[in-house]
């Protein structure tokens, strides 16, 4: 199993004068103790559940490109990029700027986007639930379109490029991986199934239906089931001192036997690093062979 860092909060104790201070060392510790990713949400307002909408939230791909300059092992992507907020080709443009300033590092995450309150809030565009999916499987299409080379005019129902070229190309071959976040039975694990490298479920008693679910529309698509990465967003806590230690590994244990491959979530303080030290030290090498 591999273990991934999610970054949903930027509220610390230093506040936004040492933010990016903070995230900083919180990035570069994360590199160096072994997590195989980094990823931060595409919100541009605080999410229900984490705190209210007037805390601290940075821009996702500005955050990730100053990520990028602090990390030399790690994978860089949102969890997950909402499709409707940018133009297809300008997101294929900042993808493909992660990848190149990176080293081809870049994942592309994307979903249909859920928060309508953030988008009316700065008039953003929202659509309801369908045409946004329609809008996401275009999106998917353009970028791997000009990630392909292929200058053809793009005509969509939703999107209309004249020119869809993207120079520098991405470094990642033959392009950043895509993972698509959501376990919409009917559409999202669709997508999926049709053009992605990963998917990214909630972890419960529900996710084994779920991959059984992704795994007919891989025999609908003709896709091989298994050469999609099964990710699952997951909250590391390790106790104060390591004290939680042995039961976060058999928590992930029982993710990894629903066939999860690899755990993505926040560290409970973060921006202490000790917790970070604890998962590389204890947590990550104990999961690598499940």
């Amino acid at each position: 199993m591999k273990v991934g860092l999610q970054i949903p909060s930027f509220t610390w104790a230093g506040g936004p004068g040492r933010l990016g201070a903070d995230l900083a060392a919180i990035v570069e510790t994360a590199d160096r103790v072994g997590f195989a990713s980094i990823w931060v949400m595409d919100h541009l307002f605080q999410i229900r559940g984490l705190g209210p909408p007037e805390q601290e939230m940075l821009e996702a791909y500005s955050a990730l490109n100053f990520i990028a300059g602090h990390t030399t092992r790690a994978r860089l992507g949102t969890m997950v990029t909402a499709a409707v907020y940018r133009p297809p080709g300008l997101l294929c443009k900042q993808v493909t700027a992660l990848d190149v300033l990176s080293g081809g590092r870049a994942w592309l995450g994307i979903g249909a986007g859920w928060n309508e309150q953030e988008a009316k809030g700065l008039g953003l565009p929202f659509a309801p639930l369908g045409e946004r999916l329609e809008r996401l499987e275009e999106a998917l299409q353009i970028c791997l379109q000009m990630w392909r080379g292929d200058r053809t005019p793009y005509r969509g129902r939703h999107y209309q490029l004249d020119d869809p070229l993207n120079s520098p190309q991405c470094l990642s071959k033959p392009h950043p991986p895509i993972l698509i976040g959501g376990g919409g039975e009917r559409k999202t694990l669709r997508l999926v199934a049709r053009y992605a490298d990963a998917c990214n479920l909630f972890p419960g008693p529900q996710l084994p239906h779920k991959l059984q679910v992704l795994r007919q529309h891989c025999e609908a698509e003709g896709r091989d089931y298994d050469a999609i990465e099964k990710t699952a967003l997951f909250g590391f806590d390790v106790g104060e001192g390591g004290s939680k230690v042995g039961k976060l590994i058999g928590q992930l244990r029982w993710l990894a036997g629903m066939g999860v491959q690899t755990a993505i979530g926040g560290v409970k303080d973060v921006d202490r690093l000790e917790p970070l030290e604890v998962m590389g030290r204890d947590v990550i090498p104990a999961v690598t062979d499940l």
